[in-house]
């Protein structure tokens, strides 16, 4: 193989030098012509590193790349080097007109903490530079990406109140430009802006925010430039799948405005209006539900028995500390603002309320420790009577007498449940003489501890379903 490799080098080389040698001896340059051309056109074939076999032929040469010189075809047919794209579109004229278009392709997040939110758009311009009109036999556009938009005008949009915007990259820049043969140009770009939504908390969770989405120019006032939208409420487009957690999306629309600056003048601004409704399900279960659950649990107390202390006192704390943490758990999520929130009010009332249960608790406590202080008083009086005989008194000393017998001796059952109630005849005006004993000298001492619970089993209830009915007939 090698052998057959050399034998043909050598002979390539051989009529080489004997075409060389015709050449310079004077001949006519015809056969040299001939017979030099497949010799080089030979030797000029490229070759593999491995294989040493052709891979190319003078008859598959590719024809030039056209595209090589496009960018300066293109600008030579759009005659960007024969204006300054520096100034406006009529510079000196009219205001332009530029329409504008959006499609919202989503609505990100909302934050109350920041009060903010975030949207990604495609956002369209449509303006008219003759300029940039060419001649074109079939009425056909020309499509360009970013790289041509640095080149020529285009308009300095911005956004108004946003905390933060860019344009999408990936992989390449978002931008496109499209140029039509009478100057007509649509310019297109995919942005994300956070911007800032003042929101009114005074109804959270039941409320209702309205935010915009504010688009300006930034240079031109309306004299230069002049915005508006190219079909009205139809130039707003949603994306049909576009939701969110928290909210229910109501409605997007546009409205234009002008804008005043006292120190460059009037500009017209463009409005993109959204309406959102917040849920109240996931507030009812995490909030409300709980909240309620805990002040129908303080009222399991009036139930239990006066003397039971230890099961009492710790069923009004843990309620107590159970509605502190749920409020703390709301506000730590919620900004640190001024006025009261809906939810403040509803959470408040009820700790309240738990907070009253452990005061009922504690007043029923202490008309008990009265009542029993005046029922040792009066055994100690009647200790020292009762050996004194009298006319039309039973000689019956106290000792001889249960305390709660005593309380309920004589009286008759109400709704089921003895009422703790002592009547105590006190002999305090007889005569020690005679032994007479006048009818008004009997002193009744009535003592109920328990009213207060009995009481408060109704008065409870009541009070926070009435306020129940109050707050979502207001708020709801």
């Amino acid at each position: 193989m090698h052998t057959d490799v050399v034998l043909l080098h050598l002979l390539l080389w051989t009529l080489g030098v004997s075409g060389l040698t015709r050449a310079s001896r004077g001949r006519t340059p015809q056969p040299y012509r001939h017979c030099r051309s497949p010799d080089r056109s030979k030797r000029e074939m490229p070759l593999t590193g491995q294989s040493g076999r052709k891979i190319a032929s003078p008859i598959f040469k590719m024809s030039p790349d056209i595209t090589k010189a496009w960018t300066a075809k293109s600008q030579q047919v759009l005659k960007i080097h024969d204006h300054d794209f520096t100034m406006r579109p009529g510079f000196g004229g009219p205001a332009v007109p530029v329409g504008v278009d959006v499609q919202v392709e989503s609505l990100d997040a909302i934050s109350e903490v920041e009060m903010d939110f975030t949207m990604t758009l495609y956002l369209r311009h449509y303006w008219k530079d003759e300029r940039l009109s060419f001649r074109s036999n079939n009425n056909q556009s020309m499509t360009f990406d970013g790289r041509l938009v640095k080149k020529i005008w285009v308009p300095d949009m911005f956004f108004v109140h946003s905390k933060k915007s860019f344009t999408h990259d990936t992989t390449t820049d978002n931008v496109m430009l499209r140029v039509y043969p009478d100057g007509k140009v649509l310019y297109s770009l995919r942005v994300t802006v956070t911007a800032m939504c003042s929101m009114d908390l005074s109804r959270f969770p039941l409320d209702t925010q309205t935010c915009s989405l504010e688009i300006e120019s930034y240079a031109y006032t309306d004299d230069d430039l002049m915005l508006y939208w190219k079909e009205g409420n139809r130039s707003l487009v949603t994306d049909e799948r576009i939701s969110l957690s928290q909210f229910l999306i109501q409605e997007f629309h546009t409205t234009t405005r002008l804008a005043f600056y006292s120190s460059t003048g009037w500009y017209n601004r463009l409005y993109i209006n959204f309406t959102l409704r917040r849920h109240i399900f996931f507030f009812l279960l995490q909030t409300y539900f709980p909240a309620t659950l805990m002040v129908m649990l303080s009222w399991v107390s009036f139930w239990i028995d006066r003397r039971a202390v230890p099961a009492r006192v710790p069923l009004g704390i843990t309620t107590v500390l159970t509605m502190s943490t749920i409020i703390t758990g709301v506000n730590a999520s919620m900004p640190r603002v001024s006025y009261i929130k809906a939810v403040d009010i509803y959470l408040w009332v009820s700790f309240v309320f738990v907070f009253l249960s452990v005061i009922e608790y504690a007043a029923v406590n202490y008309l008990s420790t009265l009542q029993e202080r005046k029922e040792r008083k009066l055994r100690e009086r009647l200790m020292c009577t009762c050996g004194m005989t009298h006319p039309g008194m039973m000689p019956l000393t106290y000792s001889e007498m249960d305390v709660n017998t005593t309380g309920n001796y004589g009286l008759p059952v109400e709704n089921g449940i003895k009422g703790e109630r002592m009547m105590v005849q006190m002999a305090t005006g007889t005569d020690l003489v005679t032994g007479h004993v006048d009818s008004s000298a009997y002193s009744h001492v009535w003592i109920d501890t328990h009213v207060i619970d009995k009481y408060s089993r109704v008065l409870f209830p009541g009070s926070y379903i009435l306020f129940n009915i109050i707050y979502w007939s207001i708020y709801s």
